[in-house]
Parts: structure tokens; C-alpha cells; sequence
């Protein structure tokens, strides 16, 4: 299928030949039929693109900062790594499409192919020949709404809440800075209202045509005497403000025309230096309205589905975008006289040539709507799930599928396959289409697809790597064992006990291929070394563990059970892989308790002290905490027996203490390199596996025993075997 994406770091524009998106169980799969280029924001986008990285750092500070403080807490190196993956993955522009449903979500009930329905939100209503939309970000379409006109819905819900946010009555008088798309779609919903309104912006035929739509007057200039006439003198009721620009005029602006009491509301993207002194002396009330509506930016709403209470929320973004459709279908809202252009998907790059002022022959060009149409929306036909990329060469002893590309995939992963020498790397895999093929293309793929079957039936893959969200990991993992691929498969094993069951079939059933789980520490120089100074000990090895994990605030997907299993699942096995690695013997019983917080960004489980008893009477006692200062190195480990005292510092360095044993110092080295060497070697030659998988699963019983211990309060048992 046809994409837009353009270059983060570039700015470079382009429509891509992508897959199909897969679909999850929250959402729907669309067939475009319309898409509208939001002028004002992807404008924006292009030109922040476009700048230098210099350029880019000055328009975005927020996330300048956030750089640096990834910088103290996980060094300068690992994080620019993460800066220029997230620069080198391609941007899907466009936010609102309409077109019809070919494949439902199997928790989206009530919603059937063939269906006509409108979709929203940065990153699933693309500009794109299919979009995977979750259902809370979509609705149907009224009998009679055209799909041009609900390719407006997503704007239309923009608008309608900065309406919501101003809460006008029947009959006041309102004034609307800025008539753009926003700006036109909101003097018409104020007139559905029945509020008299006053339009202001800086182009005359942009007025203009407010007055077409409904506006009382409009002024490109002279707005403070306009409004004092238009308000008898006592000032606007309300103030909404749709503009985009930098400048903080309109704001100001806003103040001096208000009355006493009045309401500001800021939608569009203008500057926020609030004059206090006519703020202070109206006692205005400024409001900022997010977005679509209540539901925004919730994760738990929109890719959950879960829906806010309508006694207790009235208006979502879904609920806005609802309503929108519905003034449309009585036509109080007529978004199809703002379209001013329309393009084919084949040549949608001539829209963004408008908006950068490339007119027909090199000249600026008026614009206002452009929509985007897709011919042949209508027509059925298998979906183009996979893209080919090149041909695949024979040779390889190491065929190489991947599920998941992710920022690690990205920046470690690949780039260290590649360095290994002798691997194909023939197949990619991920739920969105476009990162599939624009990473595929990258790193050398064959092929990039979004159905991770073809990766399990193809026969020049003998190696599947799964890198995906932990939820998905013994899905897939199971799926590419039994498929009698080799597995390599980014931490944890899985994320619920009965899922082990699952591996244990997986592996019985199929002794050859090889499981690796990216428990890389115990492949450190620095674990091979205290593994040797420990190798003849006499009495049992005493090992502290202590790492400095620094705040995962609880909305990023790792905190939730469901998604990302939580930080001692996801995170704490690590650890624990390392801990039965240098003691050489297996773990009996586990007791955990943590520190209560006070500080709600805090989950207690982050901040964690975990005692492991061994077989052979050795101790390990893992201090993973979230509340230490970020300055610290993140891991230090000591371990005590027979007088013997080794401690490594951060992987950096090893020191010994009554041994004569070297210390090991250098280049930071958590493993990873030969982690990926021994588990290549297993795939080429055969042999052991790297890891045992006793060790895979007693490793991740030991988590989920130090969560019930966190329950319950006592210490938990490990079964002896492997069941």
C-alpha cells in the first residue's frame, strides 16, 4: 500500500510502498476512501523537519532536556544511540481519514466489514491506503456525510472542544481569532449554538468567507474597535483563539477585548507570555483545550478502549468526533466548501508542495482544505501484507527473521548482526507497516511484512529474533519454536506463570532449535572473570547486587501487568539470570519486600530488595532501586567467599580483594557482543545452548516468586524441577 512518510532528520518527503498494518483487538482496519492535510500542523512538522539539528534543538527545548537527563541516567553514548533511531525512523504525517472498514478488532463489537467509518489520531488516521484506527479514535459515519466531508473529523473535534472549553450560551457574544480550517469549522459550530460571532484574521478572504459560513462580521485588521461595536461596549463573552503563529499578539489581544469575567480559550499553536495585568483586573479565565477532547492522550482510553463513563465524561474525543459528524449531517457544518484542492495518493507530494509555497510552475499557490483521495478505495482483493525488498541470497548459514523493531533492534541489534558476518537477513516483521518496510529497506531485508506467519513458513529462515512489547514474547517465541526455527528473544521469557508451560511444550516437542533469552550480563569479560576467581570455592558464595534504576514513570507500557509484566518481570531478571550464572547452582526460595512511597509517579514494586537462597547455601541479595540519585552508576556487585572479595563496578571495572586475580578494567561490557556470538555459534554449529533452559525458567519463576512474596509476605519455594 501507499504511504506518506517523510525524514525526521532530513525533511526529505516521500510516498512509500509499505505493508498493510496488522490488526489488534481494540481496533479497526480501514480502507481510506478520503485523508485531509491539516495545513497548519503538518506545515509545522515539515519545517521543523527541515531544520538542522541545531535548529531543531532550539524549536524543541522540552525535549532537549529530556535528552540530558537521559544523559545523567544512562550515559552520553546509549543515548544518542536512542536520539538518532528515533531521527532515522520515518514520520507517517496526517491525523483524520474516513474510508471503510475490511477487517474488526475481535474486541471492537458492534462494527462489521463494509462499514463506513472516520478515524483520528497522529500515527494510525495516516495518509495511507489502509490505517489500523483503535475503536475510541474512530466513529461511524451519519447517513448522507460524504467521505471528504468526515475527513475533516478529526479537525472537527479539535474545534468542538475549544467550543466545549469556552462553554458559551445561547445568544453571547463570541470572537474567533484565526480563521483557518480550525477557525472556519469554529464559527460554525458557534452558530449552530446560537451565539452571535466575530471572526478576525489576518487575511481578507479568509473573512471573507467566514461571513459566508455564518460568522455576524469578520475584520482583517482594526480588531479591538470592531469588537467594542460588536459587543455594545461590554466586551466578548468569550474569546476563542485558532490561530498559528509564535507570536503572543493574540493573546494579548484576547485580554484587551474581553469583558469583565470573560473566557479565553487557546486552541491552536500561539504564544503563551500571559499579560497578567489585564488578566488580573477582568479576572479572566484562560483555558487551554487538549486536543480532540477528554480520552486524549490516555493510553488506557484510546489503545485500550476503554471508555470513560458518559454520566461522568459527557464529551470524549470519540463523543466530540460523534457530534461533529452529526452537525455535519445536518448541514450546520459544511466542511466541504473549505476544500480548496484534492489530490490522488499517487500525487499527494504536489499537497505539501502548497504548503511549502510551490505553486503550479515554482509560484505560491492559495490553499486552504486539501484532501487527499485514494481511487479504487471500493475494490476488494487480498491485502498487500508484504513488501519485497530484494532477493535473498543462498549462502548464509544464519537465516534471519526478525518480529519487533524497536529502538534496541535499531541501534544494537542489527547493526551488531551485521558486524558478525555470515547472516541473511531476510525477513522483517512489525505490527505497523510503514516501520517494517522503511527499517526493512535500512538494513538490508528481503522482505518486510506485517503477518509474522510468513516469517515461521518461510524456509530460508532458520532464526527468528523477537524483540517485541513483553506481552507478545511467548506468542511468538512458542510459535517460531515450533515452527522449528532457533530462537533469540529479548528479556523476559514471558510475563504470566502459565505461560511456561507453553515453552515447555515448545522445547520438548522440538529438541533442536535453539533458545537464547537477552540475558547478556553473564557474558560479560567481567562475569567470566569472578566466575573463575569462585570456580574452586569451599563454602557458599554471599553476592549483593545493588542497581540504581532510576523513576519509569507508571504510564509508559513496562509498568502495566498486562503489557509490559512490571519492572521486576521485565527488568529484575537481569539480575537474577547473573546471580545463578556466577553461583553455579540452582535457586530454592525467594523473599521479597519493597519501600512504600509517598510519591505517586513511584510504583512501590519499583524500589525492591530481593533475597535468592541457593541450593548449595549461597545468598544473593538484589537491591533494585528507583529512588537513588542519578548521578550514581547504575550497578555494582560484590560477592564474598572464602575470603575472597570480588566487586564490579558498573561493568567497567573488576576488582579483587585476597586473590591475586587481575582486575578487569576498560570499555563498559555488559556481554552483549559475545551473547550474540555464543547464541550465532549455537545456530551454526549445533551444540549446547548458551543459556540452559532450566536456567531460562527457573530465572523467571524466581521473578514471579518475588512478586507473590511482595503479596503475601513470605518467602516462596521454587519447584525443584521443570515441569
Amino acid at each position: 500500500m501507499k504511504q506518506i512518510l517523510q525524514s525526521y532528520r532530513s525533511g526529505e518527503l516521500w510516498l512509500a510502498d509499505v505493508p498493510v498494518p496488522a490488526l489488534k483487538g481494540n481496533a479497526l482496519l480501514v480502507r481510506s476512501a478520503a485523508s485531509l492535510v491539516s495545513a497548519g500542523t503538518e506545515r509545522m512538522i515539515i519545517e521543523l523537519a527541515k531544520k538542522s539539528l541545531v535548529g531543531k534543538a532550539r524549536a524543541r527545548p522540552d525535549l532537549v532536556k529530556k535528552v540530558i537527563a537521559k544523559i545523567k541516567t544512562e550515559g552520553l553514548t546509549q543515548t544518542m544511540q536512542k536520539v538518532f533511531s528515533k531521527l532515522d525512523t520515518p514520520l507517517p504525517l496526517g491525523y483524520s481519514c474516513a474510508g471503510t472498514v475490511v477487517e474488526v478488532g475481535r474486541n471492537a463489537a458492534g462494527v462489521k466489514p463494509g462499514d463506513r467509518w472516520a478515524g483520528g489520531g497522529a500515527g494510525y488516521a495516516s495518509h495511507a491506503e489502509y490505517n489500523y484506527v483503535p475503536k475510541n479514535l474512530c466513529v461511524e459515519l451519519p447517513d448522507g456525510v460524504s467521505f471528504e466531508d468526515a475527513s475533516f473529523t478529526t479537525l472537527g473535534a479539535i474545534a468542538m472542544q475549544g467550543v466545549r472549553q469556552a462553554d458559551v450560551r445561547l445568544g453571547e457574544r463570541i470572537v474567533v481569532i484565526g480563521l483557518g480550517l480550525l477557525g472556519l469549522l469554529t464559527v460554525q459550530m458557534l452558530k449552530a449554538a446560537g451565539c452571535k460571532v466575530l471572526g478576525s484574521d489576518p487575511d481578507a478572504d479568509k473573512c471573507k468567507l467566514a461571513v459566508e459560513l455564518g460568522a455576524d462580521e469578520a475584520v482583517a485588521g482594526g480588531l479591538e474597535g470592531v469588537s467594542a461595536a460588536f459587543t455594545d461596549g461590554h466586551g466578548a463573552d468569550a474569546v476563542i483563539i485558532t490561530a498559528a503563529t509564535s507570536s503572543n499578539q493574540p493573546i494579548e489581544i484576547a485580554a484587551e477585548i474581553s469583558r469583565a469575567k470573560g473566557r479565553v480559550v487557546v486552541v491552536g499553536m500561539v504564544g503563551m507570555n500571559v499579560p497578567r495585568d489585564p488578566f488580573y483586573r477582568k479576572e479572566l479565565d484562560l483555558r487551554l483545550s487538549m486536543s480532540y477532547g477528554p480520552g486524549r492522550y490516555d493510553t488506557e482510553y484510546e489503545e485500550a478502549g476503554h471508555d470513560y463513563p458518559f454520566g461522568y465524561v459527557r464529551w470524549t474525543e470519540q463523543r466530540n468526533m460523534q457530534s461533529f459528524l452529526e452537525l455535519a449531517a445536518a448541514g450546520s457544518v459544511t466542511p466541504g466548501k473549505l476544500i480548496t484542492h484534492r489530490f490522488p495518493i499517487d500525487d499527494a507530494l504536489k499537497a505539501y508542495q502548497l504548503l511549502e509555497g510551490k505553486g503550479p510552475g515554482g509560484a505560491a499557490e492559495r490553499y486552504l482544505g486539501i484532501v487527499l483521495d485514494y481511487p479504487g478505495a471500493e475494490s476488494a482483493g487480498p491485502l498487500p501484507r508484504t513488501v519485497q525488498l530484494r532477493t535473498v541470497s543462498p549462502n548464509a548459514k544464519a537465516g534471519i527473521g526478525f518480529i519487533g523493531a524497536g529502538n534496541f533492534t535499531r541501534g544494537v541489534l542489527l547493526p551488531a548482526l551485521k558486524r558478525a558476518g555470515d547472516v541473511e537477513l531476510v525477513g522483517l516483521c512489525t505490527a505497523t507497516g510503514m516501520s517494517a518496510a522503511e527499517t526493512g529497506k535500512k538494513h538490508g531485508f528481503a522482505y518486510a511484512t506485517t503477518d509474522y506467519e510468513k516469517l515461521l513458513a518461510d524456509e530460508r529462515i532458520n532464526t527468528v529474533f523477537v524483540t517485541t512489547q513483553h506481552d507478545s514474547h511467548a506468542r511468538f517465541a512458542c510459535a517460531a519454536l515450533s515452527a522449528g526455527k532457533n530462537v533469540f528473544l529479548e528479556k523476559p521469557l514471558c510475563i504470566k506463570p502459565e505461560q511456561l508451560s507453553e515453552y515447555v511444550q515448545a522445547v520438548s516437542n522440538n529438541s533442536g532449535p535453539c533458545l537464547m533469552v537477552g540475558f547478556n550480563r553473564r557474558f560479560s569479560r567481567h562475569a567470566a572473570a569472578v566466575r573463575e576467581a569462585f570456580a574452586s570455592r569451599g563454602t557458599p558464595l554471599a553476592v549483593t547486587y545493588r542497581i540504581n534504576a532510576g523513576v519509569v514513570p507508571k504510564d509508559v507500557w513496562l509498568q502495566d501487568a498486562e503489557a509490559g509484566g512490571g519492572r521486576i518481570i521485565g527488568e529484575v531478571c537481569h539480575f537474577v539470570d547473573f546471580c545463578e550464572s556466577v553461583i553455579g547452582s540452582r535457586p530454592v526460595r525467594v523473599f521479597a519486600d519493597c519501600i512504600a512511597s509517598g510519591d505517586a509517579r513511584i510504583t512501590p514494586e519499583d524500589s525492591v530488595v530481593i533475597t535468592i537462597t541457593y541450593a548449595d547455601g549461597s545468598l544473593a541479595t538484589i537491591q533494585y532501586l528507583a529512588h537513588g540519585s542519578p548521578s550514581l552508576a547504575k550497578e555494582r556487585i560484590e560477592l564474598y567467599a572464602d575470603g575472597i572479595t570480588a566487586v564490579v563496578d558498573d561493568f567497567v571495572r573488576t576488582t579483587f580483594h585476597g586473590s591475586r586475580h587481575s582486575a578487569v578494567k576498560g570499555r563498559q561490557d555488559k556481554g552483549f557482543v559475545s551473547e550474540l556470538a555464543a547464541f550465532l555459534d549455537c545456530v551454526r554449529n549445533g551444540g549446547e545452548w548458551p543459556i540452559p533452559f532450566e536456567s531460562l525458567i527457573r530465572t523467571t519463576q524466581a521473578t514471579f516468586a518475588a512478586l507473590e512474596s511482595l503479596r503475601t509476605g513470605e518467602a516462596v519455594s521454587l519447584p525443584h524441577r521443570v515441569n
